[in-house]
């Protein structure tokens, strides 16, 4: 029978080596949650900003739908604002609304002269009732937590 030689002073360097790796192992997978985490929140945050956009697109199509209705009754629709001046911004109405839905129409057929480049000579379709649509909304009517603002102009 062979006699076996075993090494007579073991260092232990294959355990610092195990123990090296295993630190790296769990570095990755706390950098792989880190990120992780870090799309989830994107992602959240992505879903709450489409539903505030789809939210105020609902919102400015239901109030084109009322302008439409009201005029295809024989009716006349009374906007908000029926003349040109003072000027007006979207953005800086929202910032001054404090529910988490809201709508407002301009009536801006009357802000300009003719609807062609040559003054006074038409060209194209009747400049008449043409309305500035801005609908603000929320992604939750209780806990906003995004809003959206969508300004269209509408020709019924």
């Amino acid at each position: 029978m062979p006699r076996q030689s075993f090494p007579r002073a073991q260092r232990g360097a294959v355990l610092y080596v195990a123990l090296i790796m295993l630190i790296l192992l769990a570095l990755i997978g706390i950098a792989g949650m880190r990120v992780t985490g870090m799309q989830e929140r994107m992602a959240a945050n992505y879903l709450r900003t489409n539903q505030a956009f789809q939210n105020a697109e609902s919102d400015a199509r239901g109030v084109e739908s009322a302008i439409e209705t009201k005029l295809a009754d024989g009716g006349i629709f009374v906007a908000n604002q029926e003349v040109c001046s003072p000027t007006y911004d979207p953005l800086t109405w929202a910032d001054g609304v404090k529910t988490t839905s809201a709508s407002y129409t301009r009536r801006v057929d009357k802000c300009f002269a003719a609807s062609s480049r040559r003054v006074g000579v038409k060209q194209n379709e009747e400049t008449g009732n043409i309305y500035q649509v801005t609908a603000l909304a929320s992604d939750n009517p209780t806990n906003a937590s995004a809003s959206a603002v969508i300004d269209t102009v509408f020709i019924p």
